[in-house]
């Protein structure tokens, strides 16, 4: 990988952009994370952190539009990075987002593909697709509407405004708001304390939530009871109802 640099903590993946200045999202950075993504997806990773600084990533290459303006081809402009979202979205593992400075455009929409966010003090994020007479095309009108509500979410994506870290935790679009100096450390020990937990129950409730917050009530609730009954077998709901009753802290391996 040329433009994305994955390293492993113990069972914690810290995947973190590397093309200063300001990690703008060009074909092969967004081929990197895929890659780096696929990496984190082994089995004894538990947990995984995406970074970059001293910008998480201020947005699309924007010299890349005019040569797809030339091509004619605006699915592709916008394709690898969906499908990158994508995949981070449906990693089965929790996964954080530390975001230093920018992440504007597509570094909003690939930030919005893990399970949480924690911004730097003075992170600022937004969508100003609109400034350029275009919209987000990576699932940025899609996601940024589940997290912070649709009327929030037009606000945001007409006015193309950044919004800054007390205003987006305020609004739901980020989970914790830190110092600068220590975004990263906070980010890792919170995912190196997810990585000690019981991870088929991690993916069991990012299953039942993405699977049931489109589907009726009724059939939520029945997505919901298949995905407990799955975890209720494992041997780490063993260890953990035998460590409560014990009054003792469980280890869990994560099976």
């Amino acid at each position: 990988m040329e433009l994305v640099d994955y390293s492993l903590d113990g069972a914690v993946a810290l995947i973190t952009l590397n093309r200063p200045p300001v990690n703008a999202l060009n074909s092969q950075m967004i081929a990197d994370i895929n890659e780096a993504i696929g990496l984190a997806e082994d089995v004894d990773v538990r947990a995984v952190v995406i970074t970059g600084s001293p910008h998480f990533a201020a947005g699309a290459d924007i010299k890349g539009f005019q040569r797809t303006f030339d091509q004619g081809d605006s699915d592709r402009q916008t394709s690898g990075l969906a499908e990158t979202v994508a995949r981070l979205a449906k990693i089965e593992k929790p996964t954080i987002a530390a975001i230093n400075g920018f992440a504007l455009g597509g570094g909003l929409e690939l930030a919005m593909g893990a399970d949480f966010r924690y911004l730097a003090q003075s992170a600022k994020v937004g969508q100003p697709e609109i400034l350029l007479g275009i919209i987000p095309g990576s699932g940025g009108t899609q996601r940024l509407a589940r997290l912070v509500g649709p009327q929030r979410c037009k606000e945001m994506c007409m006015s193309g405004r950044q919004v800054g870290a007390d205003e987006a935790l305020t609004i739901g679009l980020a989970d914790k708001v830190v110092s600068d100096d220590d975004l990263l450390e906070v980010a890792l020990t919170d995912a190196a304390s997810f990585a000690n937990g019981p991870t088929l129950a991690y993916i069991a409730v990012k299953r039942a939530v993405s699977k049931g917050f489109d589907a009726s009530l009724q059939d939520g609730i029945a997505i919901e009871a298949e995905e407990f009954a799955k975890v209720f077998a494992s041997q780490d709901a063993r260890t953990g109802v035998a460590a409560f009753l014990a009054k003792e802290l469980p280890t869990f391996q994560g099976n």
